[in-house]
């Protein structure tokens, strides 16, 4: 049986994102209830947790932060890729530059982001080869 704040969360995304694959619904979901981010609402720890998700498995962004970029500007590149997968999904809000708000918390942090995400190689192909807008 659910908990209140885990059918909050649930509810939360099937507003934001009535088209998310259930593997990835199940991923944001488990970011959303970290305990860290109990303290926000659910669609604020949704919405955190489902750009912090895409960011990580469907755009560059670890790779740009791995060559140095730092996470502004690694953010700004990945933003339309992001975007993209919020539109695939047929998100209600999409990320528009202005969120970069560093007091909120990451629901991915970098020292353990390998350990929690799903293999990369599996889950992004289907992001490959498309075209940046501009």
């Amino acid at each position: 049986m659910a908990t209140k704040r885990q059918t909050e969360i649930t509810k939360a995304l099937r507003n934001l994102t009535p088209m998310i694959p259930f593997n990835e619904a199940e991923d944001v979901k488990r970011l959303a209830a970290q305990p860290h981010m109990r303290s926000l609402s659910a669609p604020v720890s949704v919405w955190l947790s489902l750009v912090a998700h895409i960011r990580h498995v469907h755009t560059d962004y670890d790779e740009l932060m791995d060559d140095g970029y730092d996470r502004d500007a690694a953010r700004h590149f990945v933003m339309d890729d992001i975007n993209a997968v919020l539109e695939r999904w047929q998100a209600t809000r999409l990320l528009d530059g202005a969120e970069t708000d560093a007091s909120l918390p990451d629901p991915v942090e970098r020292d353990d982001r390998d350990a929690n995400r799903p293999d990369r190689s599996t889950v992004r192909g289907a992001g490959r080869g498309r075209s940046r807008r501009t």
